[in-house]
């Protein structure tokens, strides 16, 4: 996936290697623990890290990504296939280090997704989903183009509570108003 300049940053997404892992999993768990408020217990925090895909098998499909500014791990991403009869990926895992927030980077870097899903891969679709109440992920998703489709009520269980997704997709025919 290609680099990108702005913001007095070098940014570049790249595959994720197995290298990576303890950088990803450090970070994830510091993402998890911000989301969670130190509620999970390791094995809850094993989980949340096989959901939000810091396991080797999705390093080895290529399916993650490494976030990098100024030659530093600044950040993740990754996408599953949802359908491959229909090209559909799920975005999931985006996460910044505590240091580079702020400054743009998932601003940055999620536009260098979408155009390898849509254009280099094919997708035809891209979907993700957060939680009703993480408004920081809600307005990173419209900031970068992803349309507003709904809310899956009561979708999540989060500590022993009930919690509402938002979704969000992105076509590629959008990719011209982005």
């Amino acid at each position: 996936m290609p680099g990108r300049r702005g913001e007095g940053l070098t940014l570049a997404s790249r595959p994720a290697v197995l290298a990576d892992v303890p950088a990803l999993t450090e970070l994830m768990d510091a993402a998890i623990a911000e989301l969670q408020r130190g509620f999970l217990d390791d094995e809850q925090i094993a989980a949340s890290r096989a959901i939000m895909g810091i396991d080797t098998q999705l390093i080895d499909d290529g399916t993650y990504f490494v976030v990098e500014c100024d030659g530093a791990r600044a950040g993740a991403m990754g996408f599953e296939e949802r359908s491959e009869a229909h090209r559909i990926a799920r975005l999931g895992g985006l996460a910044v280090h505590p240091e580079f927030r702020g400054r743009g980077v998932a601003d940055e870097a999620a536009p260098l997704l979408r155009q390898y899903l849509l254009v280099e891969l094919g997708y035809h679709r891209l979907e993700l989903a957060c939680y009703g109440f993480n408004e920081r992920a809600i307005r990173h998703a419209e900031r970068v183009g992803f349309v507003r489709e709904g809310v899956q009520r009561r979708a999540y269980l989060r500590h022993g509570e009930w919690q509402d997704a938002v979704l969000f997709s992105l076509l590629r025919e959008d990719l011209e108003g982005c």
